[in-house]
C-alpha cells in the first residue's frame, strides 16, 4: 500500500461517520494485538486549549530526554502532523504501512461480522501501532469529541488524565449544560491517575474534584492569578509561576497564560510521581513550543494573523488577545465557520471590531456554514461584510478573500483569519502566493505595480 493509497482507504471509512462508543475500536485494537496496553498515556480532554497544552507538555517531555508521541486533531499544516514523535511527523512510507495492518484487521472483522471502525478510530489504531513500534516512553494523547465514549478513552495506562479549559460546544451531542459536558470529559480520568486541570468554572471545577476523589486521584489545577506576567506581546510572552521563574514562550495570545499555566502543572504532577523534569528542560520546551493555527503571526505590514477560534470562548479570548495588543488599531476579519458550531456568538463577539469582514467556505461543505449565509449574519454586526464563495473551486474564494483584504488593510492595519482550523492552511498558502508573486513583481519590473501592499520581507519568513 502507498501513502496515496492509505488516505484513499481511510477517506472511504469516512462514510460511517463519527460513531461514539468504544465497542469497535476495542475490537480493532485486540486485533492488532492491543499496541496501546505497552505505552503509558497523558490524555488531555478539553473544549479550548488542549492542543496547546499537548503541544507544551511534549515539548518539554522531549527536551526532559522522554521519547514523546503525539496525537492531535485537526491538523493545520499537513495530514501527517497528526501523529509525531519527539516532534516529527510520521513518514509517509510508515503511516502506509501502518494502515495496510488497520486495513487487514478491518477486513478481518468484516468477514466476521463485527462492528467496522470509523476513520477516526482506524486514525487512533495507527497512532498506537506507530508509538509501540518507536518505543515511546509517553504519548500526549488529545481526546476527539467528549471523553467517555471517544475513541481515545479506550486507553488504561492513563498516567496524567488532563482538561484544558471547559465550555459549551457540541451541545446537544455529548452534553445540553456545561455540567452534562464536563461529566462526559472527566470519563477519562482512570482510578489511581493524576488529574491536573487548567483553570475552569466553580461548576467544572466541582466535577472534575468529585471525579478525582472517586477513583483516588490526586488533583492539582493550575491558577494563572499567581502567574507573573514579565512581557506580553504578539511574539510572545513570559512568566514565572510558582517554582518555575523566567519562562518564555513563543506563543502569543493573552489565553496562553491559562494553557502554560496548565502544562506546567502537569510537569508538577509527573514530577510528584518520580519522572525526571529539570528547570532547563522546562525552559527549553516552552520555548521551543510551537502549535500552527494558534494566534500565529504569518505577517508583519500589515500584521496578518491566523487563529483556529471556533466556539464563543475562543472568540471571546481572541477579542482579548487583539483589543490587548492591538489598541486604535483598524481590523480587517477573513472568517470561516462551521454550521454545527455557535457562529452567531463568535460573529457578536468579533464583527463589532472589524473594519470590513470577508467570509469563506470551508472546504468541507457539508459541514461549514456557506459563505453568503455567513455574509448575511456577520452582517448584523459590521456593515462592511463581503462574501468569497468557492464555486467549484472552493480555495479560489479563499485566494481571493486574502487578495481583498491585503488591498484594504495598510501597512499599520490587523488582518485576521479565524473561525476554524480546518482552512487556515488555505488562508496561509493564499498569503504566501501573494507575497510571492509580489516579490516576483519587484524583481522584474522594479516597481509595484499589480500589488496590493508593499508587505514585510519577514512574514515570508514566519511561513
Amino acid at each position: 500500500m502507498t501513502y496515496k493509497e492509505a488516505r484513499v482507504y481511510l477517506d472511504e471509512l469516512s462514510k460511517y461517520g463519527s460513531v461514539l462508543g468504544l465497542d469497535a475500536i476495542r475490537g480493532l485494537l485486540r486485533e492488532l494485538g492491543d499496541p496501546q496496553e505497552s505505552l503509558r498515556f497523558i490524555h488531555i480532554a478539553g473544549t479550548n486549549g488542549k492542543g496547546s497544552v499537548l503541544a507544551y507538555t511534549s515539548t518539554i517531555l522531549s527536551e526532559a530526554g522522554y521519547r514523546t508521541g503525539r496525537y492531535v486533531s485537526p491538523t493545520v499544516i499537513s495530514y501527517l502532523e497528526r501523529i509525531q514523535v519527539d516532534g516529527k511527523w510520521i513518514s509517509e512510507e510508515m503511516f502506509a504501512e501502518l494502515t495496510e495492518q488497520v486495513r487487514d484487521a478491518i477486513a478481518r472483522l468484516e468477514g466476521a461480522g463485527k462492528p467496522v471502525p470509523t476513520v477516526f478510530e482506524a486514525e487512533t489504531a495507527i497512532a498506537f501501532l506507530y508509538f509501540r513500534e518507536m518505543c515511546c516512553s509517553l504519548v500526549v494523547l488529545e481526546a476527539g469529541l467528549g471523553g467517555a465514549l471517544d475513541a481515545t478513552n479506550i486507553i488504561t495506562n492513563t498516567v496524567c488524565a488532563v482538561f484544558s479549559s471547559i465550555s459549551l460546544d457540541h451541545v446537544g451531542v455529548i452534553g445540553s449544560t456545561l455540567e452534562e459536558i464536563a461529566e462526559n470529559k472527566a470519563g477519562i480520568i482512570k482510578p489511581g491517575c493524576t488529574v491536573v486541570s487548567a483553570a475552569q468554572v466553580p461548576a467544572v471545577t466541582r466535577i472534575l474534584r468529585e471525579r478525582a476523589t472517586q477513583n483516588s486521584c490526586s488533583f492539582f489545577q493550575a491558577a494563572p492569578e499567581q502567574a507573573h506576567i514579565l512581557s506580553s506581546g504578539c511574539q510572545g510572552s513570559s512568566l514565572s509561576y510558582r517554582e518555575f521563574s523566567n519562562i518564555r514562550t513563543s506563543m502569543a495570545g493573552s489565553y496562553q497564560t491559562d494553557n502554560l499555566t496548565a502544562a506546567l502543572e502537569v510537569i508538577r504532577a509527573l514530577r510528584a510521581q518520580g519522572y525526571c523534569i529539570s528547570d532547563g528542560a522546562v525552559r527549553r520546551g516552552t520555548e521551543r513550543t510551537s502549535w500552527p493555527g494558534r494566534f500565529t503571526c504569518i505577517g508583519e505590514r500589515p500584521v496578518f494573523i491566523l487563529d483556529g477560534a471556533h466556539n464563543a470562548d475562543a472568540a471571546l479570548r481572541l477579542r482579548q488577545s487583539v483589543e490587548s495588543y492591538f489598541p486604535r488599531r483598524r481590523f480587517f476579519f477573513i472568517i470561516g465557520v462551521f454550521q454545527d458550531k455557535d457562529h452567531r456568538a463568535i460573529l457578536e463577539t468579533m464583527c463589532p471590531l472589524a473594519a470590513a469582514v470577508y467570509t469563506v467556505d470551508l472546504p468541507d461543505r457539508g459541514r461549514g456554514l456557506p459563505a453568503e449565509a455567513l455574509a448575511g449574519e456577520a452582517r448584523a454586526y459590521c456593515p462592511q461584510v463581503t462574501a468569497f464563495p468557492g464555486g467549484t473551486d472552493q480555495a479560489d474564494g479563499i485566494r481571493r478573500a486574502v487578495e481583498h483584504a491585503l488591498c484594504a488593510a495598510s501597512p499599520d492595519d490587523v488582518i485576521l483569519a479565524f473561525g476554524s482550523l480546518s482552512y487556515l492552511h488555505q488562508v496561509r498558502d493564499a498569503y504566501a502566493h501573494t507575497v510571492d508573486t509580489y516579490f516576483h513583481t519587484l524583481a522584474h519590473t522594479g516597481t509595484e505595480g499589480g500589488s496590493p501592499r508593499p508587505y514585510s520581507t519577514r512574514g515570508r519568513e514566519l511561513l
